[in-house]
């Protein structure tokens, strides 16, 4: 080999060498961003659950502790157990839950000491004293938890503790266990009422950016663009189910603790977005698949109408501050009527896509009103007709 091709050998190898340090540089870096942004995510979930972590902690001490020290028993697990089962992790229905678990815990427990106590512990033993149980929780109407939990406590009585002398001790333990869980339910934080709206103020935010997407996109005829935003605005239905549940919490803890009833009215409020912002979601997926279309076959979309899209982003926009301030965005309503009032004088081509994207406009000022407190008849003859 001549020292020219040494040379050039050389350098290919050095290059070589260079772009695969660079690659995986890049994939360290793409590693430690994936890292940093899931212990970000553990940490998140862990402050959100970190009331519920305190709150079980300290009612199932405070079971054990009463159990123990107030009820002389030498060892309440049972009390400890209940607490904790009848606790959860959900403030969803949580009050009727407790007491869905506890008649399961007792129930189930005291169907064990009777057999304990007669019948003593065995094969035959705990499969009898399951069916049982199960049969005596379903007799009384109860549901797949109740039925559940009585099994399991029989079975822990039979299998745990089978002392014959401990009989009614385990029973009390299982309902001072319940009891106390029962009053920790009804204390609750703000967080369930307060996400909701916060989660609602989420989406629109999200709407506005793939509304202002879409603008951006169309006039640059960007395909790849417009569907990637197709994309974004189908992933919005995940957010919408996370809303609803939020919802449905917030209603939970309101009806079920008495220090939290004043805030119902915010949280019927709030209970009052999820239909509109369904509705109004849906014709956002219907605007971002025709923004695909008019793209792929080359339309042109009028500029007022593009001009009008950007002004509804921003309106979006700032219902959503009014949300995360946590006020009713009810100041926007004007706006909206105004914005209503141009679509009916837009200068429009003969393209279906521009009718579309239109019609879709003015279903979405629709919701936007009703998501700002307008009747649905008061906010659809708010849209005139066409000109």
């Amino acid at each position: 080999m001549t020292d020219g091709n040494r040379r050039i050998s050389w350098s290919a190898t050095r290059r070589s060498l260079h772009r695969a340090s660079l690659r995986a540089f890049d994939l360290s870096e793409r590693t430690a961003r994936a890292g940093w942004r899931s212990q970000r995510l553990r940490v998140s979930r862990w402050r959100s659950r970190l009331f519920m972590i305190v709150q079980i902690s300290i009612a199932a001490g405070v079971s054990w502790g009463f159990a123990h020290y107030v009820l002389k028993h030498p060892s309440p697990f049972l009390a400890t157990v209940a607490a904790i089962i009848c606790l959860g992790f959900s403030f969803g229905q949580r009050l009727w839950r407790v007491v869905e678990v506890a008649v399961g815990v007792t129930v189930g427990v005291f169907i064990g000491d009777v057999f304990v106590h007669f019948f003593g512990t065995g094969v035959w033993q705990i499969m009898l004293v399951i069916g049982i149980a199960m049969s005596v929780t379903t007799w009384l109407g109860a549901r797949t938890l109740m039925v559940t939990q009585s099994a399991v406590q029989a079975a822990t009585v039979l299998t745990v503790f089978p002392g014959v002398d401990q009989g009614i001790s385990r029973w009390q333990d299982a309902l001072v266990g319940c009891t106390v869980a029962l009053l920790f339910a009804t204390v609750a934080p703000t967080s369930p009422i307060n996400r909701p709206r916060m989660l609602a103020a989420k989406v629109l935010q999200e709407a506005a950016g793939t509304v202002r997407a879409i603008v951006a996109a169309v006039r640059a005829q960007d395909l790849d663009e417009t569907e990637q935003i197709l994309e974004r605005a189908r992933a919005t239905e995940s957010e919408l189910s996370r809303l609803l549940t939020a919802s449905n919490e917030g209603m939970a803890v309101v009806r079920t603790s008495p220090f939290l009833r004043r805030h119902r009215e915010s949280v019927l409020e709030v209970s009052d977005f999820v239909v509109p912002l369904d509705r109004f979601i849906r014709n956002l997926r219907v605007l971002a698949r025709r923004a695909t279309i008019a793209t792929y076959r080359h339309e042109t979309v009028p500029e007022p109408l593009l001009g009008l899209l950007g002004e509804l982003a921003q309106a979006i926009d700032d219902c959503s501050s009014e949300l995360f301030a946590r006020r009713r965005p009810d100041s926007q309503l004007p706006r909206l009527h105004e914005l209503a009032a141009r679509t009916s004088s837009v200068g429009m081509e003969a393209s279906l896509s521009s009718m579309v994207l239109l019609a879709q406009v003015r279903s979405m000022l629709v919701d936007l009103m009703e998501l700002c407190g307008e009747e649905y008849t008061d906010a659809r003859d708010s849209v005139p007709d066409m000109d």
